[in-house]
């Protein structure tokens, strides 16, 4: 697949006009000229996602998340080798528990039990980019809550004895949504480089051009990380299945974005990965929005290398506002806030704010 993309000087010459036009002042007479954020690369605006919004306490069902405009949309997955299968919940390992129905049509996307596997949740989003193929694009943050589980490989092919590593994971997304992805090789095309040397020569597609796209991006888990036991955390086991697979010329294969989690100054590749060769395939970055802001990070280094940044529990910056049921007024100004510090997208559970969820502005501005 092709995606048109501009070259990054293009990019930020629409991100200057349209933040000139944002800030021109308005008369008796006149309004306010709209940016034209469709005319943006993707990482050039900010949007708004909903952190969990596979809970039913947020969305009684995952086509609500989608039909609520939000540009993010996260997942807790668990992968270990006591249940079957892909579960997604926040705190039942073994079972699951989410607003996912597994949809087979439209009309079945508000029907049937709940409580899916990830299988059920990809059905129903195969089900609403049917019924909608012409959605902004939405990013879904999958939490690795316990990290992947290949198992012992069997057999001369190398399959996994539980099926679920990096390239089963792959397959099971890819089987589902097919055509609705955004994947790395989109990005590469046809050129030898990295996902870095990509998005800092051509930025990424316009919002236009990635309309009817969902992208997928890979963070470590919280129960993961706190294992002494595992050694081997998504962001580096993804990171470096992306790179092999990039160097099998097998890179369209992948259908995910590792992401380096937290909030660094400087470079956080540089002192998380040890393995200079999978640094380069890290172009999304996920941490906390206070921590971007107390600790004055130069967030403005993302921006300008055409990196994603995601800032999560916007919340929680000072003064902080609430989690839930912030007015209006109080969410946008954060989301205004954020994007002045270069923040690409904001997290929160403004659940009941549908039209802060899908605002779209200028990225900086």
């Amino acid at each position: 697949m092709n995606i048109s993309r501009p070259g990054r000087a293009t990019i930020a010459s629409l991100a200057a006009m349209a933040a000139i036009l944002v800030s021109l002042p308005t008369t008796a007479n006149s309004a306010e000229p709209p940016a034209d954020t469709e005319l943006l690369g993707y990482d050039e605006t900010t949007t708004v996602g909903v952190h969990n919004a596979y809970e039913k306490s947020t969305f009684p069902f995952l086509a609500d998340a989608l039909d609520s405009g939000a540009a993010l949309i996260e997942l807790d997955v668990w992968t270990n080798s006591a249940a079957p299968g892909w579960r997604v919940s926040h705190a039942n390992p073994i079972g699951n528990d989410n607003n996912c129905v597994g949809a087979k049509s439209e009309a079945e996307l508000r029907t049937g039990s709940r409580d899916q596997g990830l299988d059920g949740c990809l059905a129903d989003m195969r089900v609403w980019h049917d019924a909608n193929p012409d959605h902004p694009p939405v990013i879904f943050k999958m939490e690795m809550k316990d990290g992947f589980n290949a198992g012992q490989t069997v057999g001369s092919s190398g399959s996994a004895a539980n099926g679920r590593g990096p390239s089963d994971f792959d397959a099971l997304v890819s089987g589902q949504l097919g055509d609705a992805l955004l994947r790395p090789a989109d990005l590469v095309g046809d050129a030898d480089s990295t996902l870095d040397e990509a998005v800092r020569t051509h930025g990424w597609p316009t919002r236009d051009a990635m309309r009817g796209k969902f992208l997928f991006y890979l963070t470590k888990g919280t129960v993961e990380g706190q294992n002494p036991l595992d050694t081997l955390h998504t962001d580096v086991e993804y990171g470096t299945h992306v790179r092999d697979l990039a160097a099998e010329n097998e890179l369209e294969q992948a259908v995910a974005f590792p992401a380096a989690l937290g909030a660094r100054k400087g470079d956080p590749r540089e002192a998380k990965y040890e393995d200079e060769s999978i640094r380069p395939w890290f172009v999304v970055f996920d941490g906390g929005a206070s921590g971007f802001v107390s600790r004055d990070i130069d967030t403005e280094w993302y921006r300008d290398n055409g990196y994603l940044l995601v800032m999560t529990a916007a919340e929680s910056v000072a003064p902080p506002i609430d989690s839930r049921t912030p007015t209006e007024g109080e969410a946008r100004a954060r989301v205004a806030k954020l994007a002045a510090l270069s923040a690409s997208i904001v997290t929160s559970d403004w659940a009941s704010l549908p039209a802060v969820l899908s605002d779209v502005i200028p990225r900086g501005a």
